[in-house]
């Protein structure tokens, strides 16, 4: 992970104030170390499913999934089709201040799953805290938080243990 940690720094980009993070995945080696670099922490942790929040989640959800050769569990925003039961959680507010309906289709888990929650970055924690609330009603246990970019609180790391990241948000260069 330490190459894939070097890389990452070097490839890095603000645009206009934001993290053009979506940028890196359109090259495929970049996209298959990110997903390594995801799953490493976890290998022994016998996760049987990968869970994310739409939509950049999705990418690194699945693509982690893959190299892990486990399921893939989405985590929607209101208004989107999930066909059946559902589990859903409203977050506390996020970096911006918005509340996100997250669901959850109750049939993607069981008792027997064990649940990896992947993101590219946490600023609050908000959606990760919200999906690991729906991955326990549904009965599957939370294995930890793999993420590209942390800069989650202290307080909510702790609720959120085990989390691991390529970075935090500190390392990242600043922004123009």
């Amino acid at each position: 992970m330490t190459d894939f940690r070097t890389e990452l720094l070097a490839r890095f980009r603000w645009v206009g104030g934001h993290a053009n993070v979506l940028a890196l995945f359109g090259d495929g080696a970049f996209l298959a170390a990110a997903a390594r670099a995801l799953a490493e922490p976890f290998d022994d942790a016998g996760f049987t499913k990968v869970a994310a929040v739409e939509a950049r989640g999705f990418v690194l959800g699945t693509a982690v999934a893959v190299v892990s050769g486990v399921g893939f569990v989405p985590i929607r925003k209101a208004g989107a089709v999930h066909p059946g039961p559902k589990a859903t959680r409203t977050t506390e507010p996020d970096w911006r201040g918005r509340r996100h309906e997250l669901v959850l289709q109750r049939s993607a888990l069981s008792d027997k799953d064990r649940v990896l929650v992947v993101d590219d970055w946490a600023e609050v924690g908000s959606q990760a805290i919200a999906a690991r609330s729906l991955i326990e009603e549904c009965g599957a246990a939370y294995v930890g938080l793999s993420l590209l970019v942390d800069q989650l609180p202290d307080d909510v790391r702790e609720r959120l243990e085990p989390v691991a990241a390529v970075v935090s948000h500190a390392e990242l260069p600043p922004s123009a």
